[in-house]
């Protein structure tokens, strides 16, 4: 059975990490966590492996920065065999709601410059990406500050079922399908 590849999406460096950008590395932490396994340092990012219901699950937080993602992506791709209804990618979206996870199984870059590298990358939009909502509190044209930042007092509260609820939503995508994830995930996480 061929792998599966679950790509958060961040930026490397302690000056990038807990904020908002960087929540796609958050989620994929937390899937290493929750299978116990931990990160190693490779080529084009940091890799890890993880098993669930029988199928093999690779983990994978790019070193490329954001806005050349897709380079990572196509190579661990090609390294791992992991065919493109395989792939998963988890990002931040300032167009939801704090807390609101959206997965599609395919679509736009939605002006996301690391999903628009990987589109380029990989020559298509049809690839699975779970969306999941910063929210949109900054002012026009200072949208690079405002997911550069750290969460607010209140998000961080939240943030830790959020980012479990989200992860929980990658798993589904890989042992039952990217519908059956869509049904279950696609909304409000803090709505308990």
């Amino acid at each position: 059975m061929k792998p599966f590849l679950i790509v958060g999406l961040g930026n490397i460096g302690s000056a990038y990490s807990g904020t908002r950008h960087n929540i796609g590395f958050d989620v994929v932490d937390a899937l290493a966590k929750q299978h116990d396994t931990a990160f190693e340092t490779a080529r084009l990012g940091d890799i890890a492996l993880c098993k669930t219901k029988g199928k093999t699950c690779y983990l994978l937080k790019p070193n490329t920065f954001m806005n050349r993602s897709g380079k990572a992506v196509r190579y661990w791709m090609q390294q791992k065999k992991v065919p493109l209804e395989h792939v998963l990618v988890v990002t931040d979206d300032i167009h939801l709601d704090f807390g609101f996870l959206r997965m599609r199984q395919k679509g736009s870059a939605g002006g996301h410059n690391g999903l628009k590298d990987i589109c380029v990358q990989l020559n298509t939009t049809d690839y699975a990406r779970l969306r999941f909502g910063v929210g949109a509190a900054f002012s026009k044209g200072r949208q690079v500050d405002f997911v550069l930042q750290p969460w607010t007092k209140d998000e961080v509260n939240e943030l830790p079922f959020a980012i479990d609820k989200a992860a929980e939503a990658a798993l589904t995508f890989v042992t039952d399908g990217g519908a059956a994830a869509m049904n279950q995930f696609n909304g409000n996480t803090l709505e308990r």
